[in-house]
């Protein structure tokens, strides 16, 4: 009699998952640092101090607690050939938390003429603030994730992910390829040809990819030697207990109503994504309690923003893709560990130091390309131009975030030059409606979810739930939520309030008029 199998804490294929989820994590917490010190202008205290030992303990808590959970699953159903859940930063929710919160929020906190650096503190706040808040979605969310899944069309979820990922994500470092080509080019071909074309090279694509990055931007002059940077990125390295934030939180608490159309959405999006990718992991021959999975996930990015981080967590993409690899469960607890160290020994800032981003972007380029790709193969082939619809809302934020930038490289955004409703004529002047772009920027996921869902249901010819989404978007509009705007010396920001957005609403409404009398019509049609 065959006696029963039980997995390992560890085996030697594990190395080889340890090194791409390592890897894959590491390049995330190398944005984290790159976008918090240079976007936001955050001090090193700031995202040593205070960040990354929020992140190394969601990141030890989700990955220890996964490693253990494919050891009970493996043992109760006697297999030694399970694969831990795949964890780490949400890459979604890092761009959109820093440019659609705490960019902004920093951004109006300097008209108001708060200094830099309290300005930074303001941001950081509001980021924890975010990150509880979809913490708090996917704890609770767990409980009824399916009845969530029934009402929204997978199309509608996955395009408005992909407007967020093919612009924030994707086109940024597209860019930044280009404008390094010499250095760029190569790990991009070297990412393609690993997970598209297929191709075996000796070491992992995404090493080598890295490796080469290196290689070309210290050969080509692109990173340079500096001794006064280098004795800067080696000031943070030490350790960082990690400290509880309640009071912060406390006071940007008016972040989860007045950032409410981006923590909500961007809640449900970890969620469900989460649960494809335990439905992706059962396919593959892994099944896992759906709950305590979807629990911990949210619990990882309570204690992420309780302790310092403004990043949530989620179960990656990609379990299929470690099994095949022959990862177990040591590559989980693994990951883990190594973040921990990095993390929290500050670390990271030498590291960071000598891989530049232009090394890694190619990856999270590539996860970009992924998303938007799933979004058009993960749903049924007729309902494209919904996921097209829903791809519109995002560009047309992303398009705005680029006007601004310009307006204010060119002197505009300050107290001297504010921007003013006079610049809508001015960009009209070139046939570009800035006005409309400014609506569709605030809360851009409601509005993206919303017309891919409406579009699914017109393809469908379910046009009352097509007139019933319809009337959620003016609702959403009515209040603020949705398209409502209001002038600030260098930005345009979300207006809430009680009939703010009533033109959009009754808009929204005259749509839903325009379904239900549709519905009315078609039994004569058929």
């Amino acid at each position: 009699m065959e006696s029963p199998k039980t997995p390992h804490w560890f085996v030697r294929r594990d190395i080889d998952g340890l090194f791409g989820l390592a890897l894959d994590n590491f390049i995330q917490i190398l944005l984290i640092v790159s976008l918090c010190e240079g976007v936001l202008g955050f001090a090193p205290g700031l995202v040593y101090g205070r960040i990354l030992p929020g992140v190394a303990l969601s990141l030890i808590i989700g990955n220890f607690y996964y490693g253990w959970l494919a050891k009970e699953q493996g043992t109760k159903e006697q297999r030694d050939d399970i694969t831990a859940l795949p964890y780490g930063i949400n890459t979604i929710s890092l761009f959109a938390y820093i440019f659609l919160v705490m960019l902004p929020v920093k951004l109006a906190a300097l008209t108001k003429g708060v200094s830099p650096e309290q300005a930074a503190e303001i941001a950081w706040q509001a980021g924890l603030v975010a990150c509880l808040g979809s913490g708090l979605i996917e704890l609770f969310g767990a409980f009824i994730v399916n009845p969530l899944r029934r009402i929204a069309p997978r199309a509608a979820m996955l395009s408005t992910l992909s407007g967020i990922a093919i612009t924030f994500i994707a086109i940024g470092f597209l860019f930044r390829t280009f404008a390094n080509p010499v250095v760029g080019l190569v790990p991009l071909g070297v990412i393609l040809v690993t997970y598209f074309g297929k191709v075996h090279f000796p070491i992992p694509g995404g090493l080598l990819a890295v490796l080469l990055g290196i290689a070309l931007s210290w050969g080509t002059g692109l990173a340079t030697w500096n001794n006064a940077k280098f004795t800067e990125a080696m000031t943070p390295i030490g350790f960082y207990f990690p400290n509880l934030f309640l009071g912060q939180l406390w006071a940007s608490r008016t972040v989860l109503v007045e950032y409410f159309s981006i923590i909500l959405p961007m809640g449900l999006f970890n969620l469900v994504g989460s649960i494809q990718n335990l439905e992706s992991a059962e396919a593959a021959g892994d099944r896992y309690p759906a709950i305590p999975a979807l629990a911990t996930n949210g619990i990882g990015t309570i204690v992420a923003a309780v302790c310092g981080s403004c990043f949530p967590t989620t179960i990656y993409i990609g379990h299929p893709g470690w099994k095949a690899l022959g990862a177990r469960v040591g590559y989980s607890i693994g990951n883990g560990v190594i973040m921990g160290v990095l993390c929290l020994s500050g670390t990271v800032a030498m590291f960071a130091y000598f891989v530049p981003i232009e090394a890694g972007m190619a990856i999270v380029l590539w996860i970009g390309i992924v998303i938007v790709a799933q979004s058009f193969t993960a749903t049924p082939s007729h309902h494209a131009p919904a996921v097209v619809v829903g791809l519109l809302p995002g560009i047309a934020g992303w398009g705005t975030l680029i006007a601004k930038n310009a307006l204010r490289a060119a002197g505009l955004g300050t107290v001297e030059k504010p921007f003013t409703p006079a610049l809508i004529e001015q960009f009209k002047l070139s046939d570009t409606y800035i006005h409309g772009a400014f609506a569709l920027e605030q809360g851009f996921i409601f509005s993206a979810m919303i017309l891919a869902a409406i579009t699914v249901f017109i393809i469908e010819r379910d046009f009352r739930q097509a007139a019933y989404w319809s009337l959620g978007g003016a609702g959403l509009s009515w209040v603020g939520l949705m398209h409502s705007y209001q002038w600030t010396i260098a930005d345009t920001v979300v207006n809430l309030g009680w009939g703010t957005g009533s033109s959009w609403a009754v808009g929204y409404v005259l749509l839903a008029i325009l379904f239900f009398y549709v519905c009315y019509i078609k039994p004569r049609q058929n």
